[in-house]
């Protein structure tokens, strides 16, 4: 039996994890067998740089940690090797970086993941990952919302233009 010591250790393991789940919008769980140093430094880097947690956890503790944060739909998946991302703001980020991986890498695999504390599918997570940030998305609208006012301005001009240039060599020709 572990010691008090062990056991409190444990307990605020699974209490920051619990924090964490609830506070992000979106996590994904993996599984990291297969991948080298190199690799899993480089990946960690690029996670970090879209600011997602990524964390290699004992699958009981997150086991807990899920249950204590009403997820429900994540504990098949909590075998073998276990990593988690979470992302407090960006829906995308960490399942875009994390399938990115995955293809290029076959050991390492998505297992399961969550938004707003719903678990979604292996389907759902590959359909986030091909989403375009949420910068190019807000971008996006802009440009659309942009487009017909830009539209109307030009057409407004080419009246002026066409209005003012007789005008202008009316007098002339007198």
């Amino acid at each position: 039996m572990p010691s008090a010591k062990v056991l409190e250790q444990k307990k605020q393991i699974v209490a920051e994890l619990t924090e964490r789940l609830k506070a992000s919008c979106a996590g994904i769980v993996v599984d990291y067998k297969g991948i080298n140093v190199a690799d899993d430094t480089a990946l960690r880097k690029e996670l970090r740089e879209a600011g997602v947690k990524y964390e290699v956890v004992k699958n009981t503790l997150l086991r807990l940690a899920v249950k204590e944060a009403e997820i429900e739909g994540i504990d098949e998946c909590l075998t073998g090797t276990t990593a988690i991302a979470t992302s407090a703001d960006d829906y995308v980020a960490a399942a875009r970086i994390l399938c990115k991986f995955a293809d290029k890498h076959p050991d390492f695999e998505v297992k399961s993941g969550y938004l707003d504390g719903a678990a979604i599918s292996n389907e759902m997570i590959v359909s986030l990952s091909k989403l375009p940030s949420r910068e190019v998305l807000l971008a996006t609208v802009c440009s659309a919302f942009n487009a017909p006012i830009a539209a109307f301005a030009r057409a407004i001009q080419a009246i002026v233009d066409k209005e003012g240039a007789p005008a202008e060599e009316a007098p002339a020709e007198a």
